[in-house]
C-alpha cells in the first residue's frame, strides 16, 4: 500500500480549472486500478493532495436545491463571481480569497475502506488544527463540516466539506475559512442549512489577518498523523 501522498499548492488558481485538473488525476488513479484488474498486475497507484484557494465561486452539490442560491446571474457578475453545478455531495458552498481549500485525491485502498471514516478524518484534522489555535470545534449531528458552539443559538460553520468517490478514490475536499470575507455567505444559504451562522478563524481569534501559510502546515501534520502517510512536495502540472 502506498501511503505517500504528493503535495501540490496550486496558489490562486480559477475553480473550473482545478476542477478539471481533479479529475485528470483522480482518472488516473482509476485507470491504474482498472488496469490492475483486468490484467492482474499490481502496479501502485499514486496519492494527491492540493491546496488551493480559488477567486469568489459557489458551487452546487448534486443532491443541493439551486433555492439555495440567493442571487442571481447578474447579481453574480456585479460580485465577481461564478457559479458551477460540481459531482460532490452536499448542497451549495462558497470558495473565495482567505479561505484554505484542500483536495486529497487518494486512492483509499492504501489507506481503508470506509468512506465514512474518510471523512471523519477529514473534520478530525480541522478539530486538532482549530485546537492548535486554542478554539473548541466540533462536528454537528447530522450535518457534515466542522463547527462551533454546536447545539446553541450561536452555532457557527468554520469548514464545509464535499466528496465524491469512486473505486474508493476520493476528490473533492474541504474548505477552511481562515481570512474569507463572511459577507459572500449572505448570498446563498450555506450547506443548505437555515438559521446557522458561518465564522473564520480571523474573526474567532480577534485578528486582521492569520497566517495562512501556517495554518497549511498544521492541517498537513494532522491529515499525515491520522492517515499515518508521508507528504512528498511535488510541483502542480495544471
Amino acid at each position: 500500500m502506498n501511503k505517500i501522498i504528493k503535495l501540490q499548492e496550486l496558489g490562486v488558481q480559477d475553480y473550473k480549472l482545478t476542477w478539471d485538473y481533479q479529475e485528470a488525476l483522480f482518472q488516473g488513479i482509476l485507470d491504474t486500478k482498472i488496469r490492475n484488474r483486468r490484467e492482474n498486475t499490481q502496479l501502485e497507484t499514486p496519492n494527491y493532495f492540493l491546496f488551493v484557494e480559488h477567486p469568489h465561486v459557489y458551487t452546487l452539490g448534486k443532491s443541493g436545491d439551486l433555492s439555495n442560491l440567493l442571487i442571481s446571474g447578474a447579481q453574480l457578475a456585479e460580485k465577481e463571481a461564478t457559479f458551477y453545478k460540481v459531482n460532490r455531495g452536499g448542497d451549495i458552498t462558497y470558495h473565495g480569497p482567505g479561505q484554505i481549500v484542500g483536495y486529497p485525491i487518494l486512492d483509499l485502498e492504501n489507506f481503508f475502506t470506509d468512506i465514512h471514516k474518510y471523512l471523519r478524518f477529514l473534520e478530525e484534522m480541522i478539530i486538532l488544527t482549530l485546537q492548535d489555535y486554542g478554539i473548541k470545534s466540533e462536528r454537528s449531528p447530522g450535518e457534515t463540516g466542522v463547527w462551533l458552539d454546536v447545539g446553541t443559538p450561536f452555532a457557527r460553520k468554520i469548514c464545509a466539506m464535499g466528496v465524491r468517490a469512486s473505486r474508493w478514490v476520493t476528490m473533492h475536499g474541504f474548505a477552511l475559512n481562515v481570512n474569507a470575507n463572511l459577507g459572500y455567505f449572505d448570498n446563498m444559504i450555506p450547506c443548505g442549512i437555515k438559521g446557522k451562522a458561518v465564522t473564520s478563524l480571523n474573526v474567532e481569534l480577534g485578528q486582521q489577518t492569520v497566517n495562512e501559510t501556517q495554518v497549511k502546515e498544521r492541517l498537513r501534520k494532522h491529515f499525515a498523523a491520522l492517515f499515518e502517510a508521508n507528504f512528498e512536495m511535488q510541483k502542480p502540472t495544471i
